[in-house]
């Protein structure tokens, strides 16, 4: 990691541990139930942890990356976030967001954002990961709409089986931080 995200890494690390990281009795999106709890958007929709986590995860992007997406709520600030990071960068990547549920009028879509060249690179982004299911619902719906997706990145690893299922998908992943490094800052 180059020595300025370095920085950028640490200064992100304390504003987790400080706003996002809590510990009681919690039932998480997957049913499972956990002493801690992470609520990442008290960071990703602070202006200074937008713009760390744009930062960080636009240097994780490949080469040929054409957009950024994630599952609604949770990625919606990390995809704004490196689609402004990247136009800073003068290397411009959309956002998508992807919907749980199609929406019910219109289009009935589930994808949001431009519309992106068939078998174009998408890289879905995801705050936590605990058992990958999320994310991945994210990948069928990018999948199902012609894109190739071949990398999930996200701002923390619960470290409770979501890498290991991506791969067992084929997928490759790669966290800005593990749920150990948060825990051992705080």
């Amino acid at each position: 990691m180059k020595n300025n995200n370095v920085s950028l890494r640490q200064e992100l690390l304390d504003l987790l541990v400080k706003y996002a990281y809590q510990e009681g009795d919690f039932t998480l999106s997957s049913g499972q139930k956990s002493s801690f709890y992470l609520n990442c958007k008290q960071v990703t929709l602070r202006a200074q942890g937008a713009l760390l986590v744009g930062k960080l995860m636009f240097s994780l992007l490949d080469e040929n990356t054409a957009a950024v997406a994630g599952l609604t709520l949770g990625a919606d600030p990390l995809v704004s976030a490196v689609s402004v990071v990247s136009a800073y960068e003068n290397h411009p990547i959309p956002a998508l967001i992807i919907r749980k549920e199609a929406k019910g009028h219109g289009t009935k879509a589930y994808i949001e954002g431009p519309s992106l060249e068939t078998n174009a690179t998408v890289i879905v982004l995801e705050d936590v990961v605990t058992t990958g299911k999320s994310a991945m619902l994210a990948v069928e719906r990018l999948r199902e709409a012609g894109y190739q997706v071949k990398k999930i990145i996200s701002l923390v690893d619960r470290q409770a089986g979501g890498g290991e299922f991506y791969e067992s998908q084929g997928l490759e992943f790669e966290s800005i931080f593990t749920l150990a490094d948060i825990q051992t800052h705080k």
